[in-house]
Formats: C-alpha cells, sequence, structure tokens
C-alpha cells in the first residue's frame, strides 16, 4: 500500500516541480523512477530497490504479467488521447514544411537511425529499425515546455508545436506497426505465415477502431448515454476496443485504439472537447504512475548494457546527424533562413509516447526471447532522458548564438475578437504587426479568420493559452471584452507573460463615472469604454490616420474625440511607422516628434476640416 501510494504522491509532485521549473514532466518522473529503482540497489542496506514494479517472491506490486498488462492499458488510453488530437484540416493548413517534417522527417529518422544502430550496436535489422521507429516522436508535452519561455517568432514555434502534436500518433503507429511485424513471425518476420498474421492485425485494428469510433459517436450524437457518464463510457469503450482487437487478432489493440481516436477526432462531435479534457487528466495521472514504474522497472544490469561509447555514438549521430538531416530535407524550398533551420534542427527531444511504448515493446519482445530486445528500452530511455536534458539546457542559449531569439516581443494579443476588435487587429496586420484574437465565441472567430486575422477559440479561464508556444513572440496585451471582470482577470493573470511591453484593458463604465479611478493600464481615451467603441463602429467601420501638428495639436484632437461619440483614438504612429498604443493616462503627456500621425476609428473629424 505505502509503494501504492507514494507512486502516486511522487508522480504529483513530479508534475508539480515539472510545471514550477517549466521543465518537461518525463524529466522528473523518469529520474524519480531511477532513484527508487535501480540506482536505490547501490545505497538500500539490503541492495533492493525501494519500488519494485514486477514481484518477485518477496515483494513487488504486480504479481506475473500484471505490470505489462497495466503498461498495456494505459498506453492504450494515451494513444488513444494522441488521436483525438491528430485532424485532417490541421495536416491540410499547417503548411508544406510541417506535412515535410512528418512525411520525410519521419522516413529520414527511421532509415538513418536504423542503420545506425544496426551498425553501432550491431542489432538485427528488426531491432534497429523497431528502436528508429520508438525514437520518431517528439510530441507537445516536452516540446511546450522548453519553448514556453524562448521568445521566437510565430514561424518557428508554430512548426515545432504542430510537429509535436501530429507525429505523436504518426510516430506510435509506426511503432506498433514495426513491432506487430517483428512478433508476428517470432523472429522469422518474412514468411510467407508471418506476412498474413501482420495483414490479420492490420485488417483487424483498422476495422475495430473504425466501427467503434463511428459506434460510440451515434450514441453521443443521439443522447443515449448521460452527460455525467460520458466520460467514463468512452474509457470503457477503449479498454473494451483494446481488448476485443487483441482478442481476434493478437497485438493489433494499440493500433485499433489510434485508429479510434483519429476516426473520432475528425468528427463533428458536441462534447469532444470535454472528452479530450478528461482524457488529458486521466493522462497526465496514468504517465505519472506509468513512468516511475517502467524507470524503476529498469535494472543496474540494463544500464551497464548500455554504458560505452557505442551509446554515446549513437546519441551523438541522432541529435547531429539524424535530425538536422530531417529538417533540412524538409524544410528544402521554404521561406525558413538557414538560422531558423538550424534551430529547429537543434530542437528535437524526445518523448513520453517513446519511453511508454519502448518499455512495453521490449518487455514482450524479451518474454518471446528476441535477440537484442533487451537494448531496446534502455537505448529508447538513454534517447529520451539525453535529448530533453540538451534541449532544455541549451535551447535558449542555442537561440540566441544562431540568432533566432527575438530581443524586444512585438506581437500584439487582442483578447475579445468583437467588430471594434476585428478592426484595429487588422489595421494593425496591415502595418506589419503580428496579431492573435482570441474570443470563446466561434462566431467572432470565424469571423476574423475570414478577414485573414489569426483568431483562436480560447477560455482565458483555461491553463491551455498560458502554455501556447505560438504566442511567444507577443508583447503586447489588449483586453477588449465587453466584460470588465474579463478584461481585468486578463490582466492580472497573462500580463506579465503577454504584456512584456505593455498591458492594457477597456475601461469599465463604474471607471468612466469616476475618473479619478481611471487605472493606470486603460486604453484608448478616458472616455472610451465597450459601448463607445461598439457604437462608432457599427455606425462608422473605418480606421483613419490624420498628422499632426505638434504636441497642442494632438491636445486638441483627444479633447473633441472625447466629445464625439463616434470617434475613438488608438495610436499614435510615429514617423517610422512604429506604433504607440494611446494610454488613457498618458494621452496628453507624450511628446510629437514631427511627421507623427494620430490612429483613430469612427468618422471621419469634423475638426479635419476646421483645422485645414
Amino acid at each position: 500500500m505505502l509503494e501504492l501510494a507514494g507512486i502516486i504522491i511522487l508522480g504529483i509532485c513530479a508534475q508539480w516541480i515539472a510545471w514550477r521549473l517549466k521543465l518537461p514532466a518525463i524529466l522528473p518522473l523518469i529520474l524519480i523512477g531511477l532513484l527508487v529503482g535501480p540506482i536505490a540497489t547501490l545505497y538500500t542496506e539490503d541492495g533492493a530497490k525501494l519500488i519494485e514494479p514486477i514481484w518477485n517472491g518477496n515483494n513487488g506490486l504486480f504479481p506475473g504479467e500484471g505490470l505489462y498488462y497495466f503498461v498495456s492499458l494505459a498506453i492504450s488510453i494515451i494513444l488513444f488521447e494522441g488521436g483525438l488530437t491528430l485532424k485532417r484540416s490541421e495536416v491540410e493548413n499547417v503548411g508544406p514544411v510541417i506535412t515535410k517534417l512528418i512525411t520525410v522527417g519521419t522516413l529520414v529518422t527511421f532509415v538513418v537511425a536504423g542503420l545506425a544502430a544496426h551498425f553501432i550496436f550491431e542489432l538485427s535489422w528488426q531491432m534497429s529499425f523497431l528502436f528508429s521507429a520508438l525514437i520518431i516522436v517528439t510530441g507537445p508535452t516536452v516540446i511546450t515546455p522548453i519553448l514556453r519561455n524562448i521568445p521566437l517568432k510565430k514561424d518557428i514555434s508554430a512548426v515545432l508545436k504542430w510537429e509535436g502534436i501530429l507525429i505523436d500518433p504518426i510516430g506510435a503507429l509506426v511503432a506498433v506497426l514495426v513491432f506487430e511485424f517483428i512478433s508476428v513471425g517470432e523472429g522469422q518476420a518474412y514468411t510467407k505465415t508471418a506476412m498474413i498474421e501482420f495483414g490479420k492485425i492490420l485488417l483487424f485494428g483498422s476495422t475495430f477502431g473504425f466501427t467503434f469510433a463511428h459506434a460510440l459517436a451515434f450514441a453521443i450524437k443521439r443522447n443515449y448515454i448521460p452527460h455525467y457518464l460520458l466520460n467514463v463510457v468512452s474509457l470503457s469503450v477503449v479498454l473494451l476496443v483494446f481488448v476485443e482487437s487483441d482478442i481476434f487478432a493478437h497485438e493489433s489493440g494499440l493500433l485499433a485504439v489510434v485508429v479510434m481516436g483519429m476516426v473520432m477526432g475528425n468528427m463533428n462531435l458536441p462534447n469532444i472537447k470535454e472528452l479530450l479534457y478528461f482524457k488529458e487528466s486521466l493522462s497526465v495521472l496514468l504517465i505519472s504512475i506509468l513512468f516511475i514504474l517502467l524507470a524503476a522497472n529498469i535494472n543496474i544490469s540494463d544500464m551497464e548494457l548500455i554504458y560505452s561509447w557505442k551509446t554515446a555514438l549513437l546519441f551523438v549521430v541522432i541529435v547531429f546527424v539524424v535530425r538536422p538531416l530531417g529538417v533540412f530535407l524538409s524544410t528544402r524550398g521554404s521561406n525558413l533562413k538557414l538560422n531558423e533551420k538550424m534551430f529547429i534542427g537543434w530542437v528535437g527531444p524526445r518523448g513520453i509516447v517513446a519511453a511508454g511504448i519502448a518499455s512495453l515493446f521490449g518487455s514482450k519482445l524479451l518474454a518471446k526471447g528476441e535477440p537484442g530486445a533487451e537494448y531496446i528500452t534502455p537505448l529508447v530511455f538513454m534517447i529520451v532522458l539525453g535529448t530533453v536534458l540538451l534541449n532544455a539546457t541549451t535551447a535558449r542559449i542555442f537561440a540566441k548564438m544562431v540568432g533566432v531569439f527575438l530581443k524586444h516581443s512585438e506581437g500584439i494579443l487582442i483578447i475579445g475578437a468583437s467588430k471594434a476588435s476585428r478592426l484595429i487587429g487588422n489595421y494593425l496586420k496591415s502595418n506589419n504587426r503580428h496579431v492573435v484574437l482570441i474570443d470563446n465565441n466561434p462566431s467572432n472567430i470565424e469571423h476574423a479568420k475570414k478577414l485573414g486575422l489569426e483568431a483562436m477559440t480560447a477560455n482565458i479561464y483555461s491553463d491551455s493559452l498560458a502554455d501556447n508556444i505560438e504566442l511567444n513572440d507577443v508583447g503586447y496585451l489588449l483586453a477588449m471584452t465587453g466584460n470588465s471582470d474579463i478584461n481585468s482577470y486578463a490582466i492580472d493573470k497573462f500580463g506579465e507573460q503577454y504584456g512584456e511591453n505593455g498591458a492594457f484593458r477597456l475601461v469599465s463604465a463604474d471607471e468612466l463615472s469616476t475618473p479619478e479611478n481611471i487605472p493606470k493600464e486603460g486604453l484608448f481615451s478616458a472616455t472610451d469604454d465597450f459601448i463607445k467603441l461598439t457604437e462608432a463602429v457599427r455606425n462608422y467601420p473605418a480606421i483613419h490616420e490624420i498628422p499632426l501638428k505638434g504636441s497642442e495639436h494632438f491636445i486638441q484632437l483627444i479633447t473633441k474625440a472625447r466629445a464625439d461619440q463616434y470617434i475613438v483614438p488608438l495610436f499614435l504612429k510615429q514617423p517610422n511607422g512604429k506604433l504607440d498604443i494611446i494610454s488613457s493616462l498618458e494621452e496628453g503627456t507624450t511628446p510629437i516628434p514631427e511627421g507623427a500621425q494620430l490612429v483613430y476609428m469612427g468618422r471621419v473629424f469634423d475638426i479635419e476640416q476646421e483645422l485645414v
């Protein structure tokens, strides 16, 4: 009981430490597992592990093949959740670079890493290519924490983010297929019988996954499942598909759940996001338990097995040859510069799926007596730990070395995608600024996208927004919703992260009635709340620029704008094109250089005629 409770407690502590230190969770999880597992044999009095996953006659958690069954079921849930995130529309829209990375890059890793493993460790071709298939995946759980605090151009962040998301299920699928191709022949995978068995795995795995995905989707759409049972019913169906498919065709269960997740992820299901959130939470718990168990299950002999120059050579080939080669071949003819390609080629940490499936497949093949199977788990764990440690400690430094580190974050995040926000966002984009609008109203987001703006449906009360590495170049935050509480919350929660150069919000109606309470983060003029912006853009949906003749002229225009319900001053445009946001507390103190312009929204100033 103490060991079981200890694993859960240590696992959640590791997750918290990873969050606090902004590290991939897999790093502290595996390190804790090694400390209470094989390394514990070096400092305990009786030379035993503090946590022994497999019952050895005296102690242990799982008798017989219990650990194998637990790992199998846990991996099936994790892979299903990964499959849910893979959407056809995302593959179509992410661009040719990411498409090539998950195709050409995958092929390069599979072939070159397989060759390296074969010639360096003299493994069989089957074991070599199983190893290379397992290290294909990077994964968002390791990429996001590493890049979260590195200001990068949006293009670089987007490439790394989407590669990690899309390659997870693809890499898992490749690894599953290679493993099944090996296992069906039990060492004779090229025989006719083995090919038939392999075909059965493909047939039953795909069929079960596809069929049950549609059956569960049908039940959800027809409301045959009550809302409070939706998540647990979905979980039970995933486990059912895994087990049933395995009964009909041995080792086809993992393929079935990946297919099921991919099919359901591309359906228009009303509760798909809620289902995904549940699976993510469950995956966090399972991963926390799983990787402490898997790392603890490694023996000192396994670590000694790879304690040689061959391991270092293989690691060097994967980091300095395989990854850069895949990236450079995938980015040929793209708009990415050489330094950007170098950075993408440097950042390639292997993730949770690789380590989990490696332990599962390694133990199964070892039990079957496959030659070389004893190398699979320790080698993959070495690659996972090595690449995560390397990238976590050097990514920021390397970004500065190759010149992709943004010294100034000039991107703008607008919270609220109303008509006024869209008009302002469109103006900023036309002035070469990276603008992102977020809103929890899908209709507003759809209208923004039709204008060619970058927009996403998001809830600011969710932590997912803080993890979005595509917003790493954002340095300005404009909270422009119609809800003053949401605007204030946005400033409090995200002002430090996304408001490096300035975090502003619309003033509320209550603040307008008491001018002395106008906050320092008040946006635009001290008379401009959401209602005034809405009225102005409804009647005069346009943004204008007017040349300024000096500070006195600027103050005069601001004063007249305050008295006009259809005019809202927005920015001070410097002669070099730089845009300064007008703050409600600084509108009269800003020095006005010659050639500057006032940018405003609404009807054309009558005073333009008065001042001619």
